[in-house]
């Protein structure tokens, strides 16, 4: 079978990307096709959820990044069998002998948390430590605990580890989140399938990626209902099978691309993507003057003809605009006309990358959770850093219309979401290319 791109290492920075860097020069429009791959984050808990059964569970279109190939390592550390066949992986949890999410495994990935629900109805207990990954703010797990412990487990922290088990077993509970949370929802979601009785998730994350984990996990013989709105309902039930299921496209790259294509002035083609998926950034890019055609059921146009506009975006849960797609948005707009006020919600350290984009020429003040993006500003090439997954992409696409020669160093963050984004640019025209 093919061996995977990224094999991590101990130190859990994959030998390709640890000191990897960017050469983009910018302006070069981007022209031609370029296809979407599966969705990192709905693909993270898919293969969680292969904790919860003893058969096989054959999974489609994944993606082969960094954090995928630490969920792998992750689930092959527990006693499951992994076997990885281009984008289609087999995961076989016939017995689980470790239910540990251990640090030295963990600390470069957020989504480590969501093996926590899956272990506990599984086997009874978890040791799962606290989650690493991007530095762009407070994710707290808080919200998952309490609603583990509402099914009915015992929650200690201590020693940078979460420590659950369920002497009596898990049993239905009604849960409502205090703040809307996509992992809370997913990992209690996969507890609650298993539990004794009807559980019901209030003000539950409505993400196109619950609703895929929800669809892997009907088919593994769960019950569950409202998937995709703000109640889920989950009658548990004793046993789940195996089953075989195809991720999602991945919405975040679909929508990097899209902006891709508008700040070059390209003429560009994303296929294999949900238009529905990306109706907010849509909405915002066209009022921006960027010209976006429908061409079917699962490929979008995309074209910037004329001048772009300033448009101010404020990120939201599902279905408002992302806020994985704010980044990538705030370097669109230091090519706009005018002024735009970019405000974020969700994060509270998710400004990193303006201060970079300054660095090479962009207008921007920070006030808070508010970037004030005045344009358009000529871009010029410098040595750049990378803060986290979004902020690398946001560099690259500045680089991409900014006149000379950009360095963007730490590019092991990009690649825990983007699969070979240099070489997938490089066919439609982008001059970049990865250096040691």
């Amino acid at each position: 079978m093919p061996k995977r791109v990224f094999a991590p290492p101990e130190d859990g920075f994959p030998k390709r990307s640890r000191m990897d860097k960017f050469v983009i020069r910018g302006g070069a429009p981007l022209r031609g096709e370029i296809a979407v791959n599966g969705a990192k984050n709905s693909a993270l808990p898919a293969l969680a959820a292969c904790l919860l059964t003893e058969e096989p569970v054959i999974l489609h279109r994944i993606p082969d990044v960094r954090d995928i190939v630490t969920m792998e390592t992750l689930l092959r550390s527990t006693g499951a069998n992994v076997e990885v066949d281009g984008h289609t992986i087999r995961v076989e949890a016939r017995e689980v002998v470790r239910p540990e999410a251990p640090y030295e495994l963990v600390k470069t990935m957020r989504a480590s948390s969501l093996v926590l629900g899956p272990l506990v109805a599984r086997t009874g207990r978890a040791r799962v430590s606290l989650p690493g990954g991007c530095a762009i703010g407070a994710r707290p797990i808080n919200l998952h605990l309490a609603g583990l412990e509402q099914l009915g487990a015992r929650i200690r922290q201590e020693h940078g580890y979460i420590e659950a088990e369920t002497p009596n077993g898990l049993h239905g509970a009604l849960i409502t989140f205090d703040r809307i949370t996509v992992t809370g929802t997913e990992d209690l979601l996969m507890a609650a399938v298993l539990a004794e009785g009807e559980t019901v998730i209030e003000n539950a994350a409505q993400e196109p990626e619950v609703a895929d984990l929800a669809e892997l996990l009907t088919k593994m013989g769960a019950q569950i209902e409202g998937a995709g709105t703000s109640t889920i309902r989950v009658r548990g039930v004793p046993r789940l099978h195996g089953a075989e299921h195809t991720i999602i496209p991945d919405r975040i790259e679909a929508g990097t691309f899209l902006i891709a294509g508008a700040i070059t002035r390209g003429d560009l083609l994303v296929t294999r993507c949900v238009p529905e998926h990306l109706s907010a950034l849509i909405s915002k890019l066209r009022q921006a003057g960027v010209r976006i055609e429908e061409t079917g059921p699962d490929s979008l146009r995309v074209c910037a003809p004329g001048k772009l506009r300033s448009i101010d975006v404020t990120t939201e849960e599902y279905p408002g605009f992302a806020t994985d797609l704010q980044a990538q948005y705030m370097a669109l707009m230091t090519q706009a006309q005018g002024i735009s006020l970019i405000t974020e919600t969700i994060f509270e350290n998710r400004f990193m990358h303006a201060l970079e984009l300054m660095r090479m020429g962009a207008n921007i003040r920070l006030e808070g959770r508010q970037a004030i993006v005045a344009g358009p500003s000529q871009l010029t090439g410098a040595a750049v850093i990378a803060s986290d997954l979004r902020a690398s992409a946001s560099l690259v696409l500045a680089a991409l219309v900014a006149s000379g020669e950009t360095v963007i160093d730490r590019v092991y963050h990009i690649d825990r979401g983007y699969e070979k984004i240099e070489e997938r640019l490089q066919q439609v025209g982008a001059s970049i290319r990865r250096i040691r």
